[in-house]
Order: C-alpha cells, then structure tokens, then sequence
C-alpha cells in the first residue's frame, strides 16, 4: 500500500501549517514555483530538492523528509499477533478509507472503529466470524468515516455508538477514563482533536499473548505525515505528541487512510515530529 499523502502532499500540508508562501518555500527548495506546483499535486517532477534549507523553513525534519521522498515506507504489518482484528478498505469518490473490527475470541463480541464507506463487508464479517456487535467507535464525524453507519445501525440496532462529537446525545459521547470491556480486550480513548473538532484515539488492549496495544487513530496521523490541521495546525500536533507518540514504541498504530504503522516507526520517519 502507498502512503496516503506523497511528498507534496507533506509539503502543501507544511506550507498551510506554517504560513510559508510558495515563493518562498520554491526559493529555499532550489526550484521554481512551476515546479513546486507540480510537485505538490503529483508527488514527483523535481530531481533536486534543497532539504536542508526548506525543511525547517516548513517546521518539517530535513532528514525525514528526505527519507520520504527516497520512497520511505512502514515495514508490512503481520498481524497475526492480532488474531481478532480485520482491517477494511473500502474506496469511492476518489478515495479510500479504513475502517477496523476487533473481537473477543471466547465471547464473539465484536467493535467497529469508524465504518468507512461500504458496509457489506463489515457485514459478510460479522456473519462469517459469528460475531455480535455490541460497539461502534467513531473516531471523528467527517463523512467518509461514517458513510455506512446507517446500514451497520441498521442490521445491528442495538449496538452502542460512541463518539467525541459534543453534538451527540449524552448516551453516546464517550466519557472520561471509561473503559469498554468487549471480552477480555480493554478499549479506552484519547481525545485527539485537530483535524477534526471531535477527533478521538482508541486504544484496544489485553489482546491475547500481550500483542501490544492497537490504537484507532482515525485522520489525526498518517504513516509519514497527519491529517489536514483545518485550521487548528498546533492543536492538532500537540495531540500527537502527547497522546500518540508517548506510546509504547511497538503500539500498532491504525491510520483512517494508508498503511498501517508503529509509534517507533513514526517518530523515526515522520517529518512532521
């Protein structure tokens, strides 16, 4: 799996971020605007790019993002240290979008982590494991992330919804220090806002031979990069820092969009931190 955001992604996102004008961010990068024009909308056309004088000018690391554009990507993830977790892909307009489902082995008793755009195979899952869903975890309300959620509330209407969005019904916002016991998993939260006002992290843990903890980040970080700050740059990497990357090092980390990733990983490759 590619990365979601490429190289120029990275840098418009920086530019956004740290207000640098594509002039400006053209002349420290050695090219012309022309070219970072191109670069941001496709990813590639520039051969020599000035990193060490632009990096820091965009508040990324240089040599992470060198790293990027040599063609980093997370190692591939087995996750057969987590038996019951099924990651989903579904795409349409243009984009795809993750979605997770996890569940206790002795139970059956089953969680969804944001639903993504189809619900079949959420469903065809569900059926085939002989699971009963009991909780849907919304990591934040944009609409590719709650796009199937009328016909998984549908076929599962007494699953619980939990959210971060203050516009929810009282019942369905998550609380503080609550813990969710889906069997023997633990699932707990962290609220991650920035690129979404309701923006939430969940933790899954417990998991069977100590695989170290799952965390559901929906769009507040990406394998190499984060989500757009949509206004609220330092909010949203605060977040990150204090409730993602201070997590153990092994914690599986489960993007909204690209591959899957680790705390180590990012704070080795991500050129934002």
């Amino acid at each position: 799996m590619q990365l979601e955001d490429h190289l120029g992604d990275i840098l418009r996102k920086a530019r956004a971020m740290s207000g640098v004008s594509a002039a400006a961010a053209a002349a420290a990068a050695g090219i012309s605007e022309a070219e970072l024009s191109a670069l941001e909308q496709a990813g590639q056309g520039a051969q020599k790019i000035n990193f060490t004088a632009l990096a820091p000018l965009l508040g990324l690391n240089a040599a992470k993002l060198a790293g990027i554009a040599d063609g980093w990507l997370p190692t591939p993830k087995d996750l057969a240290a987590w038996r019951e977790l099924r990651v989903f892909t579904t795409a349409g307009d243009g984009l795809t979008v993750n979605c997770y489902l996890v569940w206790d082995e002795v139970t059956r008793a089953a969680a969804l982590f944001d639903t993504g755009l189809d619900a079949q195979p959420i469903l065809d899952c569900l059926a085939a494991e002989q699971l009963q869903l009991k909780h849907i975890f919304i990591t934040h309300s944009h609409w590719d992330h709650v796009e199937a959620l009328p016909q998984i509330r549908a076929a599962w209407p007494k699953a619980r919804l939990h959210s971060g969005s203050q516009n929810a019904p009282v019942d369905q916002r998550n609380k503080n220090s609550e813990i969710i016991h889906l069997g023997g998993l633990r699932v707990t939260h962290r609220e991650t806002p920035g690129h979404a006002a309701d923006g939430v992290t969940y933790l899954v843990g417990n998991w069977e031979e100590d695989a170290p903890h799952a965390a559901i980040v929906g769009d507040t970080l990406f394998a190499g990069s984060m989500g757009n700050g949509n206004g609220a740059w330092d909010l949203a990497r605060q977040k990150i820092r204090e409730q993602i990357l201070t997590l153990p090092p092994a914690t599986l980390l489960c993007p909204g969009h690209g591959p899957l990733t680790t705390v180590a990983e990012e704070k080795a490759h991500n050129p934002f931190f």
